[in-house]
């Protein structure tokens, strides 16, 4: 079986996706594909599952549930997705982790420390040091579209390590 092809790009921003107040990810690991669902239809999702279904029901190979659920028609195939991940294909579909946070601060020191520009080394090492930083981090490099482009590089090298 050969390996699936998988986006490495779409990877690192599902996993830089640290609040995860809106979405959540999840590999396919038979296609490599990443799939994005949204916290209405992963409720929702399990709101169902909560109501109807039991705990043996891994064992169906579909689920017919006892009432007719009011779920919008755009929701649908969404909803069917997210079950699917959740019951029948837990081994397939794997949920995308956030980054760990303390190697993400590591990758913006090495970077900062690596820098020749010392008033942006200055800046971004004082903002290191403070609350906020990843925010702070990314908005001093708005500024610096030279510096932000290779921060960018940096960043996805030391994601993908």
């Amino acid at each position: 079986m050969s390996k699936p092809y998988i986006d490495f790009d779409a990877l690192q921003k599902a996993m830089e996706d640290l609040a995860r107040e809106a979405f959540d990810y999840f590999l396919d690991t038979r296609t490599g594909e990443i799939i994005i669902l949204s916290e209405d239809i992963i409720n929702k999702a399990r709101e169902i599952l909560d109501e109807a279904v039991d705990d043996d029901m891994s064992e169906y190979e579909e689920v017919e549930f006892d009432e007719d659920y009011d779920i919008p028609e755009w929701m649908d195939e969404e909803i069917e997705l997210a079950l699917d991940i959740f019951i029948f294909e837990k081994d397939r579909y794997k949920r995308i982790p956030e980054r760990d946070s303390r190697k993400g601060f590591a990758a913006m020191k090495e970077f900062t420390d690596g820098l020749e520009d010392s008033g942006l080394k200055e800046d971004l090492q004082s903002i290191l040091d403070g609350k906020g930083a990843f925010r702070k981090f990314k908005d001093a490099l708005e500024s610096y579209p030279k510096e932000r482009k290779l921060w960018y590089g940096f960043n996805a090298k030391a994601a993908r390590q």
